[in-house]
């Protein structure tokens, strides 16, 4: 079964993006793969050309910082299979890149599909990253009878130039949310409370990347930081440190900067916006134009399921900050709140 498009939707994360892949999920032409780019990583793009079985042995291979996170007893949310274990264990084997997120997304028995696409992949000749995923998502579609593949992973504008070197014909759906709630989401979720601590440790040291970082650079980090880069750590590290909302709120602006200056790169039709907040506002107009920015039809049965999906409970959550609170978090949000009131419709 052919594939007739790839689209890659990309944002900040807590930005309504995991229900989004569950409302594309729903659609019986889309294969929705859920935070695949973010499970498979850097490591599944190396250059030059690889045989099949190197290929699966890179999307097979544990990420380590998830694995990190399971075994301090920091699970994220988004980690579905650790909420129906299967043969994989972080105690033993790991849990393999495609299990943890993609696959259990996809079907009931990640297991068995594992198997499944091991026994084809690795009989498949050399070719480039980009060729072996692009084979990958024609598997998948051929298994699941979808016909346009819609890839979804939080925290991922930073991503998109790559995605787009690597994949020059595919599209790309910026989603966004309103800064101060989407902010405030972040600030309570494991991930990115992580992440702001792990940008922090950079700045410390003066690095752009934590695999720059000398054992000197870990020798000078306060004692509540340095743990975070051991294979285990206390989660309450995570969990109980005080992290200002002003940090969440520059790390939202940050994001959205980078994914507006991306879209507005890419040529009209590869590249189109998504409100959270419209998405919520009018689910079947936006989800209507969104089918057909992807390549399928808005279907009237499929409408009805999406628009049930979606829950506008969490709108508006920053309100219930204290006034100054409120004020410090709108101050950190302003440069990605300007750069989206400035951006052309799409």
């Amino acid at each position: 079964m052919t594939v007739h498009t790839l689209t890659f939707v990309i944002g900040t994360g807590r930005s309504g993006s995991t229900a989004l892949s569950r409302v594309l999920n729903t659609h019986p032409d889309v294969l929705s793969l859920n935070e695949y780019m973010a499970s498979v990583g850097d490591t599944a793009f190396p250059e030059g050309t690889v045989t099949g079985d190197e290929f699966w042995e890179r999307l097979f291979r544990p990420a380590p910082h998830f694995e990190r996170m399971i075994r301090s007893g920091l699970p994220l949310p988004e980690f579905l299979y650790t909420r129906r274990p299967g043969r994989y264990a972080s105690s033993a084997t790991g849990i393999p890149a495609l299990s943890l997120m993609v696959l259990p997304h996809l079907t009931d028995d990640p297991d068995g599909l594992l198997d499944e696409l091991r026994a084809a992949v690795a009989r498949w000749p050399e070719g480039t990253a980009a060729e072996h995923h692009q084979a990958l998502f024609g598997l998948l579609c051929t298994r699941f009878g979808r016909t346009a593949v819609v890839e979804r992973s939080g925290y991922s504008t930073g991503r998109a130039p790559g995605l787009r070197s690597a994949f020059p014909h595919a599209k790309f759906v910026h989603l966004f949310r309103d800064g101060p709630d989407c902010a405030l989401s972040m600030s309570r979720h494991p991930g990115y409370r992580t992440i702001t601590l792990l940008r922090e440790i950079r700045e410390r040291a003066g690095v752009e990347s934590l695999a720059d970082l000398t054992d000197e650079h870990v020798r000078s980090l306060p004692p509540d930081l340095a743990p975070l880069l051991a294979e285990r750590f206390d989660p309450a590290l995570v969990r109980d440190r005080d992290l200002p909302l002003r940090r969440f709120g520059t790390l939202w602006s940050e994001l959205v900067v980078q994914g507006t200056r991306f879209l507005g790169g890419l040529p009209a039709e590869q590249g189109t916006t998504l409100a959270y907040e419209d998405l919520l506002d009018a689910p079947r107009q936006e989800l209507a134009r969104l089918a057909a920015f992807v390549g399928v039809e808005p279907l009237p049965r499929w409408l009805d399921t999406a628009c049930a999906l979606l829950d506008d409970s969490r709108r508006g959550s920053a309100r219930s900050l204290a006034p100054a609170q409120l004020d410090e978090l709108r101050d950190s949000c302003a440069p990605g709140t300007r750069i989206l009131q400035a951006q052309p419709s799409r």
